[in-house]
């Protein structure tokens, strides 16, 4: 089986980085790499060429690494909001997809394209997400990923711990009342009890 060896003008998975001189099997190279201006071949011929092209590869990819860097700043952590139409048991009837992600980046003003999200599969039930942004190879920032019930109130779920705590109230106040009736009860027994001893005394004068 024939092979070549090509330098790589973009990462390509599982096979190298960017500026490296890789061997792969002539038919991929020629059919895809190639083509697709992932890489130039490399010959002895054009030894000097590939030199050149691997410093301007490096410089690049120290650029973009510091730019990379900068944006993961603002992007990690980044809430990314989706309103959707879900039945009862929060499945959707659609689905929220890379694409659907880098349009709502493009909205924040950061253009990243859909290959560098993360997602390996659409997102299809209700419920919050991680997701990486492979801005670089070593710099792969995460956002977050709400999605929610179309219609759905943002505060609807604190509603039930508010609820709760009305109840609470509720309760305490009523155990509160329940604890101070024997008190004044005794209170009562008590004057009585005074009372009618008085009242002895009186008869017996």
């Amino acid at each position: 089986m024939a092979y070549m060896e090509v330098l790589l003008r973009e990462d390509v998975d599982h096979l190298g980085h960017r500026g490296q001189v890789v061997r792969v099997r002539s038919g991929y190279g020629r059919n895809y790499l190639l083509p697709q201006g992932l890489a130039i071949e490399a010959t002895p011929g054009n030894k000097r060429q590939i030199t050149e092209q691997r410093r301007v590869l490096e410089k690049r990819e120290t650029r973009e690494r510091a730019t990379a860097e900068g944006q993961a700043d603002k992007l990690n952590g980044l809430e990314l909001v989706f309103e959707r139409r879900a039945g009862e048991h929060g499945i959707l009837y659609g689905s929220v997809t890379s694409m659907d992600i880098a349009a709502a980046l493009k909205e924040h003003g950061y253009e990243v394209e859909r290959r560098r999200i993360s997602l390996r599969e659409a997102i299809k039930e209700i419920g919050e997400y991680d997701v990486a942004v492979k801005l670089h190879r070593e710099v792969n920032p995460t956002v977050r990923v709400l999605v929610r019930k179309e219609g759905a109130p943002a505060s609807a779920a604190a509603a039930p711990a508010a609820e709760g705590g009305e109840q609470a109230e509720v309760e305490a106040s009523a155990a509160s009342g329940a604890a101070e009736e024997p008190v004044e009860a005794a209170e009562e027994a008590s004057d009585t009890t005074q009372s009618d001893e008085g009242e002895q005394e009186q008869q017996k004068e």
